[in-house]
Parts: C-alpha cells; structure tokens; sequence
C-alpha cells in the first residue's frame, strides 16, 4: 500500500472499495478524462480500472497510487510509476472540475514530486501531457518540470514528456 501523504489542504491515501463511484464519476467526467491515457473510457472500462487497484497495483505492490481527498472528499487521482514510455518514473494526477483554479493541482504535482525525490530516491521524474493541455504544462513548467521532447502519437496527437531533475544539495566550503 502507498504511504498516506499531506499537504497543507489535501490528503492522498489509499483507495477503499468506498470510493469506487466517485472514482468512476471522476474518470467518467470527459472534463477530466480527456486528458488521462486514450481519453474517455466506458463506465465498465472505469469499473474494471477500479478492481486493478486492488487486485493488481496494490495486490503485487506494483506502485503507489492514490486517491486525492479534500476536507473528506475524494476530488482526484493521482499516482506515481515506472514507465517505458519515458524510460523512469512518471507522475499522473487528475483532479475533478470543481478543485480547478485553486491551486490544488500544484499542490498535488508537487507532493507527488517531493515523495518520488525523498521517498523514492530518484534523480528524475517525468511527466507526460498532451501538448493542448496548457494548464498542466504550464503548471508542471512553475513547479520544476522542463520540457525534453515530443511524441506523436498515433492518432496525429502530440504529447510532451517533460522531466524534472533534482537538485543536489551544495557542498560546503571547508574554508574558515
């Protein structure tokens, strides 16, 4: 199971069987969805999505995935894995339509960064975003993440890869 991570306004721990229809709702909203993988899924697609949480990802402890609550709420998704598309960790976070504009989405990318950083212990995390999602690709430019290239896709789409490094701590001086 994923450590539970805090923020000054979210919370991020694992999924229950609970939340399987807010998670269907968020991933069903094309708001949303448009952005995460293919795009829009089916409702039984979601559902099936949901069931791998548990009997996959946390299952075989395969990687950390949340469910990204607010003052008790679920309000988004967001995880962190090893992918081949970008050759190392990737983060990927949704959140629902009604946590936009308040500055939660930077909240949530930066925790998910800070835990691949100091929990993890990677140099390196990714993040991949179609090249029409403005918001998030100037989100994740704020927070650290340069672009690194372009892939197209193949349906004709572009998607950014952009990376963030960390950042090694200096080295003091022995002089007096």
């Amino acid at each position: 199971m994923p450590p539970t991570l805090r923020t000054p306004r979210l919370l991020l721990d694992p999924y229950t069987p609970d939340d399987e229809e807010e998670f269907v709702a968020l991933f069903q909203d094309v708001r949303v969805s448009r952005w995460m993988g293919d795009g829009p899924s089916s409702e039984a697609d979601d559902r099936a999505l949901f069931g791998r949480i548990f009997s996959k990802v946390y299952a075989r402890d395969l990687f950390d995935v949340w469910a990204v609550r607010r003052e008790g709420r679920l309000v988004g998704h967001a995880e962190i894995k090893r992918t081949d598309a970008v050759d190392g960790h990737e983060i990927v976070y949704a959140l629902a339509p009604e946590a936009w504009g308040s500055g939660l989405g930077t909240e949530l990318a930066e925790a998910l960064l800070a835990h691949g950083f100091e929990t993890l212990g990677l140099t390196e995390v990714h993040a991949t975003v179609a090249a029409e999602n403005e918001a998030s690709l100037r989100l994740l430019g704020r927070i650290g993440f340069a672009h690194v290239r372009d892939v197209e896709e193949d349906d004709g789409g572009l998607t950014r890869v952009l990376t963030a490094c960390r950042t090694q701590p200096r080295a003091r001086s022995s002089r007096p």
